[in-house]
């Protein structure tokens, strides 16, 4: 099969093509586990993360990507849930152990055996991919592949991002950075919350217009103020400055929900003009996002189908997967990336 590896840790502006396009062997499914012929894959920023050494994989080289949608073509010994030819979705988490405190009690994205798709396990940048049978999602049939696979990642986490600012109906919301992740929760925010107002964060004109396009109420660079206090902020940037600057227009009591699995360090700087009084007092809260659980997967796809969300994507075959990367990397956005595989 033909597939993307990640070699070593790489320096995207050093290096504009850092995966390697190959040939490997077909999986085999082991137990519980299901092999699938990957449609179509999302491209994420995370995949820069492992990329150039924030959240590196354990071991190399590794195939990436972990918003897949493929087919199932095989199922290995213990499997009874799915069947051949069921088309299924696989997200970032890849398995945990079911046993400990945190899977026990729902929360197993804070399982000390957490192991990501793409990172800890080989991803969809390939033609077949096997995973647990029980971490692969029926995706609702009225949701097209390649619309699929930007749900599975940036809605899901966006959908949990959500969950935790514990917003009300009537409660200002704002978003910090507008990509793939932030243009669908502002969808989604718009049906479970339709008298709050939603003002958008970015540094690039082009994603302020976009924001604006899908109704946002306002759109400001990242350090204006917007016409209101805020009564809740998710942050999806990977530097620091949107976090000081959310923390400023936050109401008091206000909750700041940091959706990001890093954060580069060559603004960190900005913590220097972290003010007590300015940024935190009032009860001010910063919440982050671990990872995402497979009942946020489930729940967020069944939602999608029902509003229903038509995420904005660009498709680009496999092999050009270097080239999408770099685009991301140098923000040319307007929605999500999608590989299309087979």
């Amino acid at each position: 099969m033909k597939a993307l590896l990640i070699d070593w840790i790489v320096d995207l502006k050093n290096d504009p093509n850092p995966l390697r396009l190959t040939e490997l062997p077909v999986p085999e499914p082991g137990f519980g586990e299901v092999l699938l012929r990957v449609s179509v894959c999302g491209v994420c920023h995370t995949e820069l993360d492992e990329i150039e050494g924030r959240t590196p994989p354990p071991v190399y080289p590794v195939v990436p990507g972990h918003q897949v949608v493929g087919r199932v073509v095989e199922t290995g010994p213990g499997c009874r849930r799915l069947q051949k030819g069921d088309r299924v979705g696989v997200a970032w988490i890849f398995s945990a152990c079911g046993e400990c405190e945190f899977c026990r009690s729902g929360q197993e994205n804070l399982c000390p055996e957490f192991r990501a798709t793409g990172r800890d396990a080989h991803g969809g940048y390939a033609e077949f991919m096997t995973v647990p049978e029980a971490f692969a999602y029926p995706i609702p049939g009225s949701i097209p592949d390649a619309a699929a696979a930007p749900l599975l990642c940036a809605g899901a986490i966006g959908y949990r991002s959500l969950a935790l600012t514990g917003l009300q109906d009537g409660q200002n919301l704002g978003l910090t950075g507008f990509g793939g992740s932030a243009h669908l929760v502002l969808k989604m925010a718009q049906f479970q919350f339709p008298h709050s107002k939603i003002y958008v964060f970015a540094r690039s004109e082009q994603e302020r217009a976009f924001a604006l396009e899908l109704g946002a109420a306002w759109a400001g660079d990242t350090s204006d103020t917007p016409p209101e206090l805020l009564h809740a902020i998710i942050d999806t940037t990977p530097v620091w400055k949107p976090v000081v600057e959310a923390l400023r227009v936050l109401r008091p009591g206000g909750r700041l929900v940091v959706n990001a699995i890093r954060k580069e360090q060559m603004d960190q700087q900005y913590l220097q003009n972290l003010d007590y009084p300015e940024h935190l007092w009032m009860e001010k809260e910063i919440k982050s996002v671990a990872n995402v659980t497979r009942r946020d997967v489930q729940e967020f796809l069944d939602l999608a189908a029902r509003i229903p969300i038509h995420p904005e994507y660009s498709e680009y075959p496999l092999e050009e997967a270097n080239r999408a990367l770099y685009e991301l990397k140098n923000q040319h956005v307007r929605g999500t990336k999608v590989l299309r595989v087979s």
